[in-house]
């Protein structure tokens, strides 16, 4: 009896709870409705669209309302939504300008130069760009200075230093605790491994880096040249200079600011652009007004159309125990068996935003790439980086799309198995034993290193998993595998450098990746869709755990440093044999 009551008061309870979720996700439907009923109030008339660089960014934003709670009230900001806003923002006669308000916010290259071509587009309308900030990070300076006008505020900076690769080294601090890892690799230049046997850079990765930082930088000083009207070597001159810590009058005097102004003066500025007058009141249109009224539209001209599926495939390989986290091989498979089989995608664009991972995830997601590739044209449209095994479950697509600094190749496969037999033994005081039927049924025991014998075996096991890179790649690229190869050996390039070699087709981005599709696909109209398709926040709090947000609060405080902590984090659960490029390239 008293099991039944317990039971009962149980059931009662769930009950309870399930109403509550129900009645507060109604709430937030009929929320929901009802702002979208009310389109017009999110843009007005004579309005200004605000970009706030301040926050955390990806490919795709997070859509958990709580995540600025754990961000220190800091938002989450997708590429995706910037660059349709901007789109937007362009063809809309409410808006009439676009103000860029740089922060903290970090962003590598290849994003920001789709996100500042999209802006050089918007100015094609004859609309305003003016970018305002306290302190201009390098990258985000990049990105201002195609604006019309870059106002720093009078006690303000601008970073202009150029660019450093500074990685980080493991190999000291794991003979401190007495583990050492044992490395098999194919590839001069796979230096995914050197930050745990080596203390500093090898020579073929020092060449490699200074290569393309190089070449970066190139780009990025070229950009600002054409913008602001300053020869590329006076730029060089005034990053050896270090214009960190000029004062501000210095940035006008030299052309990298246009003028000095407090965040108010900067509004005041802008009402005269947008037309309110001295006296009148600067409507400010933030990124979600403009992505709520997308979202109306396309569901009123989407219908019945033909549709291009762009799938985002974003972050490690297999890399952590998490199926969603990073790129989940079988999850990926799944998704893109799903889409091959659904008869209104015409086409596919496959986003790729990965370092690499696991060389057996790699290989089954080139698998369905394939078959996929078989039923409708798929287009590979790279990001920041599309590297290794970012570049593995590339390779078969029918066109290869990547920015110029997008780093990508990176052809090459390690294993790296950590022994412990210092720690458990001489640290700790641990002693082993083994009885075994045959000769090497302990391999990979933690206690000990690995013999000639075992040590010959991984190592042929890693040189089949190159040749077989190798062959994909040949096969996907219609070239030889000796040509491959000589561009292979784990060697990382720039997008620019890939199209030359033939690893890349066009350069370009992910709005041209479409146009491919479209072409290829033989379609006139058509509707673009998002895949994987957004989980409702309500489902992710009941499906998720608390991992999900400390996460979240993690990748935050860490900053720059969390790629490499999470990565040493989870080198207990990645696949012993990697097709990864360097895991923290830390170019600052």
């Amino acid at each position: 009896m008293k099991s039944f009551f317990k039971t009962m008061l149980a059931c009662l309870a769930g009950i309870i709870i399930a109403g509550a979720l129900s009645v507060f996700a109604l709430v937030s439907l009929i929320g929901a409705v009802t702002s979208m009923g009310n389109e017009d109030e999110g843009i007005k008339e004579n309005s200004v669209l605000m970009l706030d660089f301040d926050g955390t960014f990806g490919e795709r934003a997070d859509e958990n309302p709580f995540s600025s709670l754990m961000n220190d009230g800091k938002n989450s900001y997708g590429l995706e939504d910037i660059i349709a806003s901007i789109k937007e923002a362009k063809k809309n006669p409410d808006i009439k300008g676009i103000y860029l308000q740089a922060g903290t916010m970090e962003i590598e290259f290849a994003s920001l130069e789709e996100i500042r071509g999209e802006l050089e587009s918007f100015k094609e309308s004859g609309k305003f760009v003016v970018a305002y900030g306290d302190q201009y990070s390098q990258w985000l300076y990049y990105l201002a200075s195609v604006a019309d006008k870059v106002v720093v505020n009078p006690e303000g900076s601008i970073s202009w230093h150029g660019l450093a690769s500074q990685p980080i080294f493991f190999k000291d601090l794991l003979e401190k605790v007495g583990v050492e890892m044992q490395i098999f690799k194919v590839g001069t230049y796979k230096s995914a491994v050197e930050p745990f046997i080596a203390t500093e850079m090898s020579d073929a990765n020092r060449e490699q880096v200074s290569e393309y930082i190089a070449s970066i930088w190139n780009d990025v000083v070229n950009a600002v040249s054409q913008s602001r009207g300053i020869e590329a070597g006076k730029l060089n001159e005034y990053a050896d200079r270090f214009m960190d810590f000029c004062q501000a009058e210095e940035y006008v005097e030299c052309g990298l600011a246009d003028t000095l102004l407090y965040k108010d003066g900067v509004l005041d500025y802008l009402k005269t652009l947008a037309g309110a007058g001295n006296d009148g009141k600067l409507a400010i249109t933030a990124l979600e007004d403009v992505k709520g009224k997308i979202e109306i539209d396309n569901l009123v001209a989407d219908a019945g159309k033909a549709k291009i599926a762009v799938y985002y495939a974003v972050g490690d390989i297999d890399g952590s125990s998490s199926p969603d986290e990073g790129i989940n091989s079988k999850k990926v498979i799944k998704e893109l068996r799903e889409l091959r089989e659904d008869e209104d995608v015409k086409a596919v664009v496959l986003r790729v935003n990965s370092p690499g991972g696991s060389a057996y995830g790699s290989e089954q997601i080139w698998r369905e790439v394939v078959m996929l590739k078989a039923a409708k044209p798929v287009i590979v449209s790279m990001g920041d980086y599309a590297a290794s095994g970012g570049y593995y479950i590339s390779c078969a697509a029918d066109c290869i799309v990547a920015n110029s600094t997008t780093l990508t190749g990176s052809i090459g496969i390690f294993g790296m198995i950590p022994v412990a037999e210092n720690l458990l033994k001489e640290k700790i005081g641990l002693d082993f034993d083994v009885v075994k039927t045959n000769r090497l049924a302990d391999l990979g025991s933690l206690s000990r290193s690995f013999n000639s014998e075992e040590s010959a075996i991984l190592q042929n096991y890693v040189n089949d998993g190159y040749d077989l890179f190798l062959k994909r790649c040949a096969d996907g690229r219609n070239m030889s595998v000796e040509e491959i190869d000589k561009i292979g050996q784990g060697r990382v390039w720039t997008g620019n450098k890939a199209k030359e070699l033939g690893l890349v087709d066009e350069i370009g981005d992910l709005d041209k990746a479409v146009g491919i599709a479209a072409q290829k696909a033989g379609l006139g109209e058509y509707v673009v869709k998002s895949y994987p398709e957004a989980t409702d926040f309500m489902t992710e709090l009941l499906e998720g755990d608390e991992k999900d947000y400390m996460e979240s609060a993690l990748r935050t405080a860490m900053g720059e440093y969390y790629d490499c902590i999470r990565f040493v984090r989870n080198i207990k659960n990645a696949a012993p044999i990697q097709a990864r490029m360097p895991f923290e390239l830390n170019i600052r």
